[in-house]
């Protein structure tokens, strides 16, 4: 039988302003509302950015942990802090994502261009994480942008051991301009070069990407993230008006792959998650 499907959504990321796209979940009541509407369409995983008041990226931890603990209280998915921020949080402000007890936390493996920007990882800093990350018993999520970040990945669980909970699952990042491309062959070769120690692999498609990644890892068996924080159209000249119509598609795409739904306790056995969560 084919393995469940794993479905991550990340509905809001740092880049969208709130005025471009009003649909966005900025306030923490949004954040909830999405959260309880794409567990019920599919998802097991949060990936969760947070905004302030005025709608800006921030990393202040009392709004972290106040995110948290609303997404724990209201709903059961895996809650999964970036640590990737806004391409302007300082690495010592990113360090501290991890102060908020998250189950899960992203670890983006390199440098990378970022469209006109550049999302900077410099290998102390990610060494420095990710001990972080084992010392506070949080499960990481390898962020991996290109063949490159492959390599440092089997770099870094050679210098460093597993991660906490025994458990290797990398997402590979996809059609972000200054990455590799949005392809079934980029996503080949990349799946081909992942080092033996990882047990699980899902990708995410930028933008018009999306589709096309996606259904090349349902065709490899690996897994899913979708959401607003990545594509804000369903087709051409059609917005996405929730992060559930994505969650609800990936699960379509799903069902034609044959592929039940993980649920949020599965995905936590899945991804070797041992903390307890409080409804």
């Amino acid at each position: 039988m084919s393995e469940p499907l794993l479905i991550t959504v990340a509905p809001t990321g740092a880049e969208t302003s709130k005025a471009d796209c009003p649909q966005l979940p900025t306030t923490l009541e949004e954040l909830v509302a999405t959260a309880v509407e794409c567990e019920a369409a599919g998802a097991a995983m949060i990936h969760v950015h947070v905004r302030d008041h005025s709608h800006a990226p921030t990393l202040d931890l009392g709004q972290l942990k106040e995110t948290v603990a609303a997404l724990r209280a209201s709903t059961s998915l895996v809650v999964q802090l970036s640590t990737g921020g806004s391409v302007h949080d300082p690495l010592s402000e990113r360090l501290k994502v991890l102060d908020a007890e998250p189950d899960s936390c992203s670890l983006t493996m390199g440098t990378t261009n970022f469209g006109d920007d550049v999302f900077l990882n410099p290998w102390p800093f990610v060494c420095d994480l990710y001990q972080l990350s084992q010392e506070r018993e949080v499960v990481p999520e390898f962020e991996l942008f290109d063949l490159g970040h492959v390599a440092s990945l089997s770099r870094l669980l050679s210098r460093h051991g597993l991660p906490f909970g025994g458990r290797v699952h990398v997402d590979l990042v996809m059609g972000v301009p200054g990455g590799m491309p949005g392809t079934a062959d980029a996503l080949v070769a990349a799946v081909a070069a992942l080092p033996p120690e990882v047990t699980s692999w899902g990708a995410t498609g930028i933008g018009r990407s999306t589709l096309a990644v996606g259904l090349a890892a349902l065709s490899k068996g690996g897994h899913l993230r979708v959401g607003m924080e990545d594509v804000l159209t369903l087709s051409r000249g059609v917005p996405v008006s929730s992060n559930a119509q994505l969650v609800s598609r990936a699960a379509e795409m799903g069902t034609l792959a044959q592929r039940s739904l993980m649920t949020p306790d599965e995905a936590r056995s899945f991804l070797g998650i041992r903390r307890a969560v409080a409804n």
